[in-house]
């Protein structure tokens, strides 16, 4: 924090420049304070890349469809990116599949990173086995309880401005009821009904470069997509995520799931 301005970081590693706009969250995303994860129990998680190297987290919903940040997708196209599967090592091993299509959310605003969710279809349709498994879907308005345990997963640094991890990293955090995140971005940040958070008041774990895109989980199933916060794993500041139960809707009429 410098003065009294908030400097909030975004969770791609493609962005980490810092905005003059103090409304604008800050690119920065990954995974602190957690240890490392093996395929075989997040078998949903892939690693979205742009010319083959990563740049985003994302999470198989269909043999054919992944979900990830609309702000991993802004202003690129579909002919860059591919996706890769079936491995906890972020840039070798699983199978490569090109992207056919970006879904974009079309009320996505990269001022607020509000409706911060998209969809791809890939070329070609993945091979399910034991390291790759879509992931289940909540249903639409789905309620969340604040405290709910969740586990999110990426290869985002271990810290802040840190570099990412090559290894599939894991960290479980608390759901944060709407009312408490609200507080703690208040004045400069608004917590919209397309958002969800998680973390703890005394930080030190936390999604932060590199998980954005990324699931947040609850018992296999995906509730948030790795989007903003305020830096990495800070007291006070907890993560912030695309609420996939609110944004379900979107998800099935693009993708058919």
């Amino acid at each position: 924090m410098v003065g009294n301005s908030l400097i909030i970081i975004l969770l791609a590693n493609t962005c980490a420049a810092s905005f003059a706009t103090p409304n604008i969250p800050l690119l920065d995303g990954k995974i602190v304070g957690g240890s490392n994860a093996d395929i075989l129990d997040y078998p949903y998680q892939v690693s979205v890349q742009e010319f083959y190297l990563h740049i985003c987290g994302g999470s198989i919903i269909s043999t054919k469809h992944i979900v990830t940040a609309a702000h991993c997708t802004y202003e690129t196209i579909a002919s860059y990116l591919n996706i890769r599967a079936g491995t906890a090592i972020r840039n070798s091993g699983g199978v490569t599949i090109d992207v056919s299509i970006i879904y974009q959310h079309p009320e996505f605003s990269n001022v607020t990173y509000d409706y911060d969710i998209a969809v791809l279809e890939l070329v070609s349709d993945l091979t399910f086995s034991d390291t790759i498994i879509a992931i289940s879907l909540p249903n639409e308005n789905q309620q969340l309880i604040a405290g709910t345990e969740s586990v999110v997963t990426g290869w985002g640094a271990t810290e802040e401005d840190g570099i990412g991890s090559n290894q599939l990293l894991m960290v479980e955090v608390p759901l944060v009821s709407a009312t408490d995140c609200q507080a703690a971005y208040a004045p400069n940040y608004v917590i919209t009904e397309r958002m969800l958070c998680a973390g703890f008041t005394e930080g030190g774990k936390d999604a932060c470069e590199g998980d954005s895109g990324g699931p947040l989980a609850i018992d296999g199933l995906l509730i948030g997509v790795v989007s903003w916060g305020a830096g990495c794993a800070r007291p006070d500041y907890p993560g912030v995520y695309a609420n996939v139960p609110n944004l379900r809707s979107y998800i099935a009429e693009v993708s058919g799931v």
